[in-house]
């Protein structure tokens, strides 16, 4: 029998669009998986969006089931949660997450998705890869007990991390957002919340995730000596600039990128990508990241969705997308 769905693809940058696409019966190992809600990463989607992938990163930057390359046509995304419509009989009907593309149904592997644990909504479980980002970056950073920290960047991703070091026994967190409206978020979140004038300094590790070369050079203005800035920030084609001039060589400042591609160094002999995801998922049964996902739009949005989100006449921390359930957005 064979399934129609839809899937969402940006044709090139600025203009996306919905297409067809015909999905063939699982076969041995594999699922399929009717999407429930997916959702919008606004940094890293934007960006490919606008075509700002810088073309040696075009290898990086694919995503597991991207189809197409930048800077298009292109299948892009990775926040999807589904049920599992076909299968190993112990999946049939369990909810799940996978980094997939925005689409209405598709088939995978069955190691390409994990059972979303009971408790979890859908519309938190999307959050499941950000979540999973900041687990990498706590691994990488290795903060301690006590730590003075600054999240410098409030979005999708700094919110995350900033949930998980305010369960860092004495921890004192501070989210540092050019925008005040993000101080009731990161309070909600257990966090303290300054604007960039007013940020604490002599901070023994600063996250950084604006996405900015003012944002960048505020974390390392921030530091403590010997302290360290961990780069989260995707820029693109952007040029960073910063001035290295003051106390980066006399403090022994630090930076230090981190990225989800590879399990962090310090866990990689031990922990492999699905059991990150899963720890994701586990972490996703706290209900105080319903806070970070602020608005939803149905399927058929998505092409004036991106455009809006990406050339910021929309705002949004985790948009989520909602899909046609009564018939599951595929037909036979």
């Amino acid at each position: 029998m064979t399934v129609s769905a839809r899937a969402f693809w940006l044709r090139e940058p600025g203009a996306g669009e919905i297409r067809s696409v015909e999905l063939r019966d699982p076969g041995p190992g594999e699922v399929l998986v009717r999407t429930l809600r997916s959702a919008v990463s606004r940094g890293t989607e934007t960006l490919v969006f606008r075509g700002e992938v810088p073309v040696e990163q075009y290898a990086a930057m694919r995503a597991p089931f991207q189809e197409g390359t930048f800077p298009g046509p292109v299948k892009y995304g990775y926040l999807s949660v589904g049920v599992v419509e076909g299968g190993p009989a112990e999946l049939v009907g369990r909810t799940v997450f996978c980094l997939h593309p925005h689409q209405t149904a598709y088939v995978v592997g069955r190691d390409a998705v994990v059972p979303v644990p009971a408790g979890v909504p859908v519309d938190r479980a999307v959050l499941a890869g950000t979540v999973e980002t900041a687990v990498n970056a706590l691994w990488d950073a290795a903060p301690r007990v006590g730590d003075r920290v600054a999240v410098v960047g409030g979005g999708m991703v700094g919110l995350c991390v900033a949930r998980l070091l305010v369960g860092i026994p004495g921890a004192e967190v501070t989210v540092v957002d050019v925008d005040e409206a993000r101080a009731e978020v990161a309070h909600a979140l257990g966090a303290d919340f300054a604007l960039p004038a007013d940020a604490p300094r002599g901070r023994d590790l600063v996250v950084h995730a604006s996405a900015s070369s003012a944002g960048l050079q505020h974390s390392l203005d921030l530091l403590a000596d010997e302290g360290t800035v961990l780069d989260l920030s995707w820029y693109g084609d952007a040029t960073v600039t910063l001035s290295l001039g003051g106390r980066f060589h006399s403090g022994r400042l630090a930076i230090r990128s981190s990225q989800v591609g590879m399990v962090s160094p310090s866990r990689r002999t031990s922990r492999s990508t699905a059991d990150r995801l899963t720890l994701a998922l586990e972490l996703l049964r706290d209900p105080a990241f319903d806070v970070l996902v602020s608005g939803s739009s149905p399927f058929d949005d998505l092409p004036d969705l991106l455009r809006t989100l990406a050339d910021g006449s929309r705002a949004a921390l985790c948009h989520t997308i909602t899909y046609d359930q009564e018939v599951g957005g595929c037909s036979a």
